[in-house]
């Protein structure tokens, strides 16, 4: 397989969970990771060459400018649906994960079981928690609104801390938008 070369613009930025690094392509955002660019650059350079990318990395607030700013107010509470392109590299199968990811409502939540029917899976409830672990752009696409069947916060990428958080600040903006 050949590498692709490409260009690669981050930003940093901090968040009521911490420091974020937003990593974007020509093409739309492919990374959001939890942690300084400093934190994350050992994983983003397995990252590029699994995915056979040999790019070089821009620091450039102006690029994702609208990104920082959407993920602000998301925070604040005021932003419910993100409208954000994305450049997402994974397989089929994880792609349609992630898409249907994108359907749970803000503010509320599913478990895994009800993810893998919405793909027409419902035996692939290991395989969805699995796409969902490797969700590269946690936050935009929100797999912190999947829970266990029981309702319990189960699993998360950047810490359950920090689920409990999103699912806080969601949650708190739905009352107070349907009451």
């Amino acid at each position: 397989m050949c590498q692709i070369k490409t260009l690669l613009y981050y930003e940093e930025m901090e968040s009521v969970i911490g420091p974020l690094t937003i990593i974007a392509t020509e093409n739309g955002i492919c990374r959001l990771d939890f942690g300084s660019m400093e934190d994350n650059l050992p994983s983003l350079r397995s990252w590029m060459a699994k995915h056979f990318i040999k790019g070089e990395l821009i620091h450039s607030p102006e690029y994702l400018a609208d990104a920082v700013q959407q993920l602000k107010d998301y925070f604040a509470g005021s932003l419910h649906e993100f409208n954000i392109r994305f450049d997402l590299f994974g397989t089929a199968f994880q792609k349609k994960v992630w898409n249907q990811l994108t359907t749970i409502p803000y503010g509320l939540t599913c478990s895994y079981k009800e993810v893998a029917q919405g793909i027409g899976a419902p035996k692939a409830v290991r395989a969805v928690g699995s796409a969902n672990n490797q969700n590269p752009v946690p936050v935009f696409i929100p797999c912190h609104r999947v829970i266990g069947s029981n309702g319990a916060l189960v699993g998360y990428g950047g810490g359950l801390d920090k689920k409990e958080v999103l699912l806080s600040i969601e949650q708190n903006s739905y009352k107070k938008k349907t009451s």
